[in-house]
């Protein structure tokens, strides 16, 4: 599916140095337009050569044209179809048939343990969490995993493999999505009640999350215990679950604290910890030892950019939650309610004038509707949607230029089509 590209920009030869240098760039270069920018001016976009395929003049006209229209970053029009990376109907086919087995292994296993019932319900529970989303984590692995092997090594057994991984991700991604949603008492999720909800499941959706999570590595254990990665594959799903775990403390702790604590530092850190490593370099990392990739600076490069691209996929969240529409994102936001450290928040927080800030310290964090909607007012009136405008401009532009910039051996288109997909996304 994947083509690699035959020109690229040259190389260049200091390549990273840590994880976090360049993400540190990319918000220094966000603080820097926020600082000099007038409070309730609008900020100036700089100009780029091209912005997905387009040039950067027309994507801004677009962009700015309106400031009222607060969703105009969400129309994807500024990057042309054959730009955008969209899964194949075959492909989504072919990752969906796959989830009848899992929950058949999973049952099987469940009763062996002579827990009938145990084993019917959690059937219940994947069917209704883990299928239901756009599943981007589990066939982003796939995907990577056929980008990275030779053709002559996609054989219908590996693919399964690579697929067998990815529902591992979706699964980990449910299990984090549940705890999440009863700790924040969300209500919807994906279109449909939470699980927690559900009638007849409540609080029980507690041990249901940690069900999955432990089924997940039945699967593991029966589809990869006699490969070379195993050790690798199950080290890294525990790494990447504690440092989730972390982030969601990051985020609960902080949204304990007053809008006036907020800080970009302990953003960046609740969305690496919280986001960026899940939903990012995981799928990734696992496709890279499913392939077969021992080379240390080749994940670490991988690495960089991949928490570039979650820092930059949750800003848009963010954005989303506020300001999406829920039709589209299939939830309804409550960051504002939930007191959430978020990106919308903190940038309100450094642009506001002291009256601003007041109305934000007594409006942000309550159920009140009609402060809930001050709140989103005062962002319009910062400007905040051209803020994020210019934010995915230079995040998209940013991110591209470090990937042409790697060297060890992960083909850059690979990284190029995960850019390209959560670009201007809407949901």
């Amino acid at each position: 599916m994947f083509k690699v590209l035959r020109h690229l920009l040259p190389q260049q030869q200091n390549i990273f140095r840590s994880s976090s240098s360049a993400i540190t760039t990319l918000n220094n270069n966000l603080n820097r337009l926020i600082s000099t920018s007038e409070v309730n001016s609008e900020p100036m976009v700089k100009s780029v050569e091209t912005v997905g395929g387009l040039p950067a003049d027309l994507v801004n006209e677009q962009k700015l044209k309106k400031t009222s229209r607060t969703l105009s970053t969400l129309q994807n029009h500024s990057v042309p179809i054959a730009a955008r990376v969209t899964v194949s109907k075959d492909e989504s086919r072919d990752f969906m048939a796959v989830f009848p087995d899992l929950v058949r292994d999973l049952t099987t296993v469940t009763k062996s343990y002579n827990c009938n019932d145990a084993a019917k319900w959690l059937a219940k529970v994947l069917q209704y969490n883990v299928p239901r989303g756009k599943k981007n984590r589990g066939i982003l692995t796939v995907l990577t995993y056929k980008n990275l092997i030779p053709p002559e090594n996609l054989t219908p057994e590996n693919i399964k493999l690579a697929q067998y991984l990815g529902w591992c991700v979706e699964m980990l991604q449910s299990f984090f999505l549940i705890a999440d949603d009863v700790m924040d008492n969300s209500t919807t999720r994906r279109g449909q009640p939470c699980w927690h909800k559900v009638e007849g499941v409540g609080l029980t959706a507690i041990n249901d999350a940690l069900m999955i999570e432990n089924a997940m590595y039945s699967i593991l254990k029966k589809h990869f215990s006699n490969l070379d990665c195993y050790v690798a594959l199950m080290e890294l799903f525990h790494e990447i679950t504690y440092i989730t775990t972390c982030g969601q403390s990051l985020d609960q702790l902080n949204s304990n604290r007053s809008v006036s604590e907020f800080t970009m530092e302990n953003y960046k850190a609740i969305v690496d910890n919280k986001t960026a490593y899940y939903s990012f370099y995981l799928p990734f990392a696992l496709a890279m030892h499913l392939a077969g990739y021992k080379d240390a600076e080749a994940f670490r490069q991988s690495k960089t950019i991949l928490l570039e691209m979650g820092h930059f996929f949750q800003v848009q969240d963010d954005f989303l939650d506020c300001f999406g529409n829920p039709e589209i994102t299939g939830k309804v936001g409550t960051d504002i309610q939930d007191n959430k450290c978020s990106w919308l928040a903190v940038v309100a927080m450094q642009r506001a004038n002291a009256e601003q800030k007041q109305i934000m310290i007594d409006c942000y964090g309550t159920e009140d509707l009609q402060k809930v909607e001050r709140v989103k007012e005062l962002y319009k009136e910062l400007s905040l949607p051209s803020t994020y405008a210019t934010f995915e401009e230079e995040s998209y532009n940013m991110i591209k230029t470090h990937i042409q910039q790697t060297s060890r051996g992960v083909p850059h288109q690979t990284f190029l089509q995960i850019l390209n997909k959560i670009y201007q996304r809407d949901a």
